[in-house]
């Protein structure tokens, strides 16, 4: 297992690879072969940033038997997913904001987001582990009013602010998210727990069925939908959005500065 981290350090913005606490600085892109430069740093030392810069993003939803028993959801045929926009990613410990002018529910949902690292077209689930790159934590904010604002579903604008998709810290390669449990944790009291099993689609399913509808492509990061528990989170909150295996994504929600 690779764990990849992109910093500012040095006051140059950098790649590499995380073991504890050090950081082997590398020179390639995040889908090319590793080269490191030979340089270290330590994790204490640098300002994380996303791990990386995505091409799109796709957010599921409906994706989770017990979430679908309690709303009284009906089981989808193919998985439901709409577009955020890469503006509204966001790294670890950055802040997320309340839209301008906006007094309604913001609520945080903790989610496994994939990571594609090859073309791929129309393949098969047994496949789609050759296509993933790894896996990374994702917080799919949501405003929460704006989603039925008019009588219409709006789910992409309700969820596509800036600092709305927060991701990090890392990109974990080379582990099978089948036992991962997703865990959310506001100001330290945990408010969502729940398997990768209890998936509608598995994160292989997912890639193998929307590849039937489009092409992926490397850097695009796939969200893979929540489950029960997501909360309104206060101004001044802090979100820990945790999967063991892979890491601990670190937010704080604020007010829109004026």
């Amino acid at each position: 297992m690779t764990s990849w981290v992109r910093f500012n350090w040095d006051d140059r913005t950098h790649l590499g690879t995380l073991d504890g606490d050090e950081i082997a600085i590398c020179s390639n892109d995040l889908f090319d072969k590793t080269e490191f430069t030979g340089a270290q740093t330590r994790l204490s030392e640098v300002e994380l940033l996303a791990p990386f810069k995505p091409n799109s993003i796709l957010a599921l939803w409906n994706n989770f038997h017990e979430r679908a028993a309690v709303e009284g959801q009906t089981i989808p045929v193919t998985p439901l997913y709409f577009m955020k926009p890469v503006s509204s990613v966001i790294g670890p410990n950055a802040t997320i904001y309340r839209p301008r002018g906006h007094q309604g529910r913001v609520i945080f949902e903790a989610e496994l987001g994939i990571v594609i690292g090859r073309k791929c077209h129309a393949i098969s689930s047994a496949q789609a582990d050759e296509y993933i790159f790894g896996y990374t934590c994702v917080n799919d904010v949501t405003a929460i009013e704006f989603l039925f604002e008019d009588k219409a579903f709006q789910q992409g604008p309700a969820e596509g602010y800036d600092s709305f998709t927060p991701i990090g810290p890392c990109i974990n390669t080379d582990i099978d998210p089948a036992g991962l449990n997703i865990l959310a944790i506001q100001d330290g009291e945990g408010r969502q727990d729940y398997p990768v099993s209890d998936m509608i689609y598995s994160p292989q399913r997912i890639v193998a069925m929307i590849s039937e509808y489009q092409t992926l492509r490397p850097g695009d990061l796939i969200c893979c939908g929540t489950s029960v528990g997501a909360r309104t989170m206060k101004p001044g909150c802090e979100i820990h959005i945790s999967i063991p295996g892979i890491g601990t994504l670190v937010n704080h929600f604020n007010d829109f500065p004026e």
